[in-house]
C-alpha cells in the first residue's frame, strides 16, 4: 500500500506553497488591413439584358480596384445571383424583371488610397460599397507582444503576492492560455464607415472627391493562467 507524499499535493505544501495568478494584457495598435465589400447590381426586363449589364458593371468595378495595384492585397468574388421577379397580377408565373448581383471583397494595405477608391467605387452605376472593416493580420507581431505582456503581468502579480507574505518565487509550475481548447481571436473589429452609391456614369467616377477615412485602432487582448511555487512565507 502506498500513500501520496506531501510533494504531490495539488495545491502545494507548507514547505513549497503554490500561488496561482492570471496575467492579462490589453494593447492598442494601428490597423494593418482595411476590408471593403462591393455589391454590383443590375435590373432588366429580360435575363440577357440583366446579365450583360451586370457583367459590364462587375468588370468596371474589378478593373477600378485592380488599377490600385500594390495597394490591394486581396481581391475575390464572394457570390453571384440572378433572380426573376414575378408579376403580382394575373394568372400564371410571368416574369416581370430580372435582378442580378455580384459581391466583391477587397483588402487594402494602403489607407491613403482607400478613401479615393471607396468614393470612386460608390460613384459607379448601381454599386454599393460597405466598410471599411479595420483589422490586424493573423500573424501580426501585435499578438505576440500582447501575449508577452500578459506573461510579464502574471509574473509581476505572483511576485507581489509572494512578497506580501515575506516569500520569494521559486519555480514556474504551469503556464497556460485561458480556454486554450476554445480559443477566441485576439483582435476584434467593427465596421467603421459605410458609403453607398446609386446611379452615376463610370466616366465621371474619377472626378469624385476622396473620402478622408481615419483608421480605427485595434485592441488586442491576451490572458494566461500561471502557477508558481514560492519559498515558505514569513507569517
Amino acid at each position: 500500500m502506498t500513500t501520496d507524499t506531501p510533494a504531490s499535493a495539488p495545491y502545494g505544501t507548507p514547505e513549497t506553497p503554490r500561488v496561482a495568478v492570471r496575467g492579462e494584457a490589453r494593447l492598442e495598435f494601428d490597423p494593418e488591413i482595411a476590408r471593403i465589400g462591393v455589391t454590383v447590381s443590375a435590373r432588366g426586363t429580360d435575363r440577357r439584358t440583366a446579365l450583360d449589364d451586370l457583367t459590364r458593371r462587375n468588370n468596371d468595378a474589378l478593373n477600378l480596384i485592380k488599377s490600385y495595384q500594390d495597394a490591394v492585397e486581396k481581391l475575390e468574388t464572394g457570390s453571384f445571383s440572378i433572380n426573376p421577379e414575378l408579376t403580382r397580377r394575373g394568372r400564371g408565373e410571368r416574369v416581370h424583371a430580372y435582378h442580378g448581383r455580384v459581391h466583391i471583397n477587397a483588402e487594402l494595405t494602403d489607407f491613403t488610397a482607400l478613401g479615393e477608391l471607396t468614393t470612386r467605387l460608390a460613384d459607379l452605376e448601381l454599386t454599393t460599397v460597405d466598410g471599411p472593416w479595420w483589422t490586424l493580420r493573423p500573424d501580426s507581431p501585435a499578438h505576440g507582444e500582447a501575449r508577452r505582456q500578459a506573461v510579464r503581468e502574471a509574473v509581476q502579480r505572483a511576485r507581489e503576492y509572494a512578497g506580501a507574505l515575506g516569500a520569494n518565487l521559486a519555480a514556474l509550475v504551469e503556464l497556460a492560455d485561458i480556454g486554450a481548447e476554445n480559443a477566441a481571436p485576439y483582435a476584434t473589429r467593427a465596421p467603421a464607415y459605410a458609403t453607398r452609391g446609386f446611379g452615376g456614369a463610370p466616366e465621371a467616377a474619377a472626378a469624385a472627391p476622396a473620402l478622408d477615412l481615419e483608421p480605427q485602432r485595434q485592441t488586442v487582448y491576451a490572458q494566461v493562467n500561471a502557477r508558481f511555487t514560492m519559498t515558505p512565507p514569513t507569517l
